[in-house]
């Protein structure tokens, strides 16, 4: 598994969003990439109705369902955060990160994220990044590695 996040792919917005425009992003900057097809952005809502993709921790991390892999060309992350939150189902979310995992790569790539997210001081460190490439760079020895 090579470098599925790309700083191309890492965006900090000082103002909030709806849970509807935050999955749209977190999908259009992973179509961006090459790593999905416009499609991937419905498969995400499909899981968001079935199951909430927020994880504790501000975190959300939407993603398609095994029945939409054909949408996913590659693996590949998308993080945004949200300074002024996003109401996630009720649930205060200010990372969202989008996921597409080819074949059971995102089940490698989840456990990286829930590691990070699960300390209360990396997540704090995320939030003090004053830049995209300051985020990247606090993410990407997590995840790229």
């Amino acid at each position: 598994m090579s470098d599925v996040l790309r700083s191309e792919s890492v965006r900090i917005h000082p103002g909030s969003a709806t849970r509807e425009e935050a999955m749209k992003e977190a999908a259009d900057l992973l179509q961006a990439t090459g790593a999905v097809t416009a499609e991937y952005f419905a498969a995400m809502q499909q899981r968001e109705e079935t199951v909430s993709t927020y994880m504790g921790n501000e975190l959300a991390i939407p993603h398609g369902t095994n029945e939409t892999k054909q949408a996913i060309l590659t693996s590949g992350l998308s993080v945004v955060r949200y300074d002024g939150g996003v109401d996630w189902g009720g649930e205060p979310v200010t990372f969202v990160i989008g996921i597409a995992g080819k074949g059971d790569e995102h089940l490698e790539i989840l456990s990286q994220i829930a590691i990070l997210f699960s300390e209360e001081d990396d997540v704090a460190r995320l939030k003090a990044a004053s830049s995209p490439e300051e985020l990247f760079e606090a993410l990407s020895g997590s995840v790229n590695a």
